[in-house]
């Protein structure tokens, strides 16, 4: 039995709704260094993140399951497609954490003094294509 990494993910809610989605369509899966990742969240980089791997024999069916996944857009609260409000792309990261303001900027200045986990970020939206992080109201 061939493993194949077929993502790699930085955050384990994002890793277990792939392998669930996978699973739903008979795709066996397996999360690799989920266990570290999980004790302590600053080792996903050391580690390379969550690797969710499929059976060889699998990886063409997974591939389009994932392609459909990244090409569906996002919705906001009121069902309306999110769109970039500089480029109107709808190529999007969610949940993106970011640290561009003073507060993540100080954020992650103590958290490297006192090697413990950032005390704040914000989540917000990145477009793929000209890399403006922003928030949905």
């Amino acid at each position: 039995m061939a493993l194949t990494t077929i993502k790699t993910c930085y955050s384990q809610i994002d890793a277990h709704i792939l392998k669930n989605m996978l699973e739903g369509e008979g795709i066996e899966c397996i999360l690799f260094d989920y266990n570290i990742v999980s004790i302590n969240p600053l080792y996903s980089n050391a580690v390379g993140g969550i690797k969710l791997k499929i059976q060889e024999e699998d990886k063409e069916k997974a591939m389009v399951i994932l392609a459909e996944l990244a090409e569906k857009p996002f919705l906001d609260k009121n069902n309306e497609v999110i769109s970039c409000p500089k480029c109107q792309s709808q190529k999007l990261y969610s949940n993106f954490n970011s640290m561009n303001d003073a507060k993540g900027v100080l954020a992650a200045i103590t958290s490297i003094m006192l090697i413990s986990f950032p005390l704040y970020t914000k989540s917000v939206y990145r477009c793929k294509e000209c890399e403006m992080e922003f928030e949905v109201k």
